[in-house]
């Protein structure tokens, strides 16, 4: 097992029965923290004279690690596991989300009016006027979340029905944090023509779309092909969010090492949906020079087999991941665990900026490097600089809806990424605070009115 820091993902609930006597906790509480487990809450369920029944919550860090904690609570004597609750699973079931009336129905004139026959008198001025759907209907507040499961996290080709907690949880994120109404929209085809046409098809529902996890190549075409052909704003978020909250994390990361974002050089490990985006944000941001590379090394000149999105960054230089580190200074990694060594950092230029964002295992263990790096982030919570893109998606389409955006523009995403940027203070930065919280109850208003702005600018608003 990687050992990594135990975190809520992995949480477990152990209900144990032992005597009631003095002390009697304790050999439990200790065997859980040899075991790795980290405890939460302890609570105590039922009570006798002779026995106790407790409820202890323990973080793990992989499911092979919390079955390695429950076996050593087994090992105790007069200890007995009733039962073990995996906490994850436990609050997935039954689903996430759910649709609920915002108008009370309790009287027949209620009745008439929401329904037949009143219905009659709204959907006559929709037909007449189409633009009245967006207040008239749900499709001004309303993103549908697509997804063929292809490209998972970090999971690979799950299917439709694997990819759906995922995007009930996007769904969950959207109301939350920016109070947009999405729905998950799981297609049982990885047919683009059938992806684009399906979407086509659902559109008059909604005022957005969210494409996600869908594979590369393929989402560069759907993307496209849907945003020429609707007068929505389509967002992939694998590619333009994880872009976005990138770069705001760059911006401050910049700052504190003092370095121009037009003189460094960036290597970017990943050349998926997520790193082609990346480097395509950056450019627009002024970065001059960046090394993208795959599993196979540089995206070089010299290689036959690149991709035309590939191609578009292909340079002269050759050789491995290791090679093009040398004398970088940033480091942005959305590939796979483990590809980047000590050494490899060590590498690079003075005061370099690792940003290790596969999940849910970096590129390298921040432990690893504590002492080589300026500025740390990764894609995992339980480590300072969460690169999430929840700090982007729900604002960006705040912003679009609100304004009624016929399509998202570069100019919306860098405007994006200096909002979430601007709300940490310059008393506040430092190496591991270079992005605020997703939780900071400012982001999203903050990004929903940088992007109107952007979009106003950019001719794209029809509000």
């Amino acid at each position: 097992m990687v050992s990594l820091t135990p975190n809520p993902s992995f949480s477990l609930t152990i209900r144990l029965q032992l005597p009631n006597t003095a002390g009697m906790l304790a050999p439990v509480v200790q065997a859980i923290a040899d075991a790795g487990g980290n405890i939460g809450q302890i609570d105590l369920i039922e009570q006798s004279r002779k026995t106790l029944i407790r409820d202890i919550t323990v973080d793990a860090f992989s499911t092979e690690h919390a079955g390695a904690i429950v076996e050593a609570v087994k090992a105790l004597t007069d200890i007995v596991i009733l039962d073990v609750y995996d906490r994850t699973f436990t609050l997935h079931r039954g689903g996430k989300i759910s649709v609920q009336s915002k108008i009370p129905l309790k009287s027949q004139a209620d009745l008439a009016m929401a329904y037949t026959p009143g219905v009659g008198r709204i959907c006559t001025a929709i037909a007449e006027n189409p633009h009245e759907v967006y207040s008239l209907t749900i499709k001004s507040n309303t993103v549908a979340i697509v997804t063929d499961g292809s490209a998972v996290l970090g999971l690979g080709n799950l299917g439709a029905t694997g990819a759906l907690p995922v995007m009930e949880g996007k769904a969950m994120l959207f109301k939350e944090f920016a109070g947009v109404d999405a729905f998950p929209i799981c297609l049982a085809t990885q047919d683009t023509d059938a992806i684009v046409e399906t979407v086509k098809n659902i559109a008059p529902v909604f005022g957005g779309i969210n494409l996600e996890d869908i594979s590369a190549p393929r989402c560069f075409e759907i993307e496209a092909r849907l945003q020429r052909e609707l007068d929505i704003p389509i967002f992939h978020d694998d590619q333009h969010g994880t872009a976005i909250v990138s770069l705001a994390a760059l911006m401050n990361a910049l700052k504190l090492v003092k370095k121009s974002i037009d003189e460094i050089q960036i290597v970017i490990n990943g050349a998926g949906a997520a790193g082609l985006a990346i480097a395509r944000l950056l450019r627009k941001a002024g970065v001059n020079t960046i090394i993208l590379c795959d599993s196979r090394g540089i995206l070089s000149t010299t290689r036959p087999d690149l991709n035309p999105q590939k191609q578009e960054f292909a340079v002269e230089q050759s050789g491995s991941l290791a090679d093009a580190m040398v004398g970088a200074d940033v480091f942005m990694g959305v590939s796979a665990p483990g590809v980047v060594t000590p050494a490899m950092i060590k590498a690079m230029a003075r005061d370099p900026i690792v940003f290790a964002m596969a999940n849910p295992i970096p590129e390298i263990q921040p432990e690893l490097v504590a002492t080589d790096v300026a500025v740390m982030a990764t894609g995992r919570s339980d480590y300072p600089n969460q690169i999430n893109n929840v700090l982007a998606f729900p604002g960006i389409f705040r912003g679009a809806l609100d304004c009624r955006a016929k399509t998202m523009t570069t100019t919306m995403f860098l405007e994006a990424a200096s909002a979430i940027a601007s709300l940490v203070n310059t008393t506040d930065l430092d190496k591991e605070h270079i992005i605020p919280s997703v939780f900071d109850e400012r982001v999203a208003p903050t990004v929903a009115s940088a992007v109107q702005r952007a979009a106003r600018t950019d001719g794209v608003a029809d509000d």
